[in-house]
């Protein structure tokens, strides 16, 4: 019997120093990198490389930057440049560094009662579907993409309101599946909507507009600030997602065989 307890003992010791030794790193990021499918795809390559484990907290861009500012969470990839800026500017983030873009769309029924298919500007496909009092999902919660779309209200001199303006306070899957549910209109990143399976309905039907471009950045928390983050290994995961390894990944992640993240200075189809 006291073989059998000293036997236990050392397990138990052996597991408590094994979990005492992981590497890992709190990264804050958005619903739209994790739902995509991009972290699944990356993260294995960068654990593989480092031995170090990627945590994500996959909320809204603004949520994010909040965690960032508590210091609950080693790093950011996040997507809204003024908030980031601002992030910076107050001292929170270090080294903000750009990492890939992709773009905004539109999405809504195939009927398109709000006749925008096909239009060069989203601000005036926002205009049209507030006109038509078409059904319109945002997730308002603060994201990057619910961000983008108050950012096009604004620029159509629009202010959403109505029963035809639905906020769901969710990430952009759910928020899709909603306006699936009720064959409503979206904005949505392009990477997201490419991995979402419940299109039901719904297709794109406005692309291409500049103002719709998309760009994501990775920014550290500031050990300054926040003594206790694991600023050494949150560096390695920033050097590596900004390294010709890290920017390989990107280039190889497909959805459907299509590229839907693209490197700083590129070109889509280049």
């Amino acid at each position: 019997m006291l073989r059998r307890s000293l036997w236990l003992a050392l397990l138990t010791f052996l597991s408590v120093s094994a979990a005492a030794q992981e590497r890992f790193i709190t990264l804050a990021s958005t619903t739209s990198t994790e739902q995509s499918g991009f972290f699944g795809y990356a993260l294995p390559i960068f654990e593989t490389e480092t031995g170090i484990d990627v945590r994500v907290v996959a909320v809204g861009t603004g949520q994010a930057l909040k965690i960032g500012e508590k210091g609950d969470a080693d790093a950011l990839l996040v997507h809204d440049p003024s908030g980031e800026q601002k992030f910076v500017a107050e001292g929170y983030g270090i080294d903000r560094r750009p990492v890939m873009f992709n773009d905004f769309v539109i999405v809504g029924p195939k009927s398109d009662p709000a006749k925008v298919r096909g239009l060069a500007s989203a601000k005036e496909a926002f205009r049209q579907i507030a006109s038509a009092k078409a059904a319109f999902v945002s997730r308002g919660d603060d994201s990057g993409t619910n961000r983008m779309e108050l950012r096009q209200w604004k620029a159509a001199e629009i202010k959403p309101e109505g029963q035809w303006y639905r906020e769901t306070g969710q990430g952009m899957g759910q928020s899709l599946n909603i306006a699936g549910e009720l064959n409503a209109y979206i904005l949505t990143d392009r990477a997201t909507w490419a991995n979402f399976k419940g299109k039901q309905d719904l297709e794109i039907l406005v692309e291409g507009d500049p103002s719709l471009f998309n760009p994501y950045s990775s920014i550290l928390v500031n050990p300054a600030k926040h003594p206790h983050v694991k600023a050494a290994d949150a560096k390695i995961w920033h050097e590596w997602i900004t390294s010709e390894a890290g920017q390989k990944a990107i280039e190889s992640f497909k959805l459907d065989g299509k590229q839907v993240f693209f490197l700083p200075g590129s070109k889509p189809g280049s």
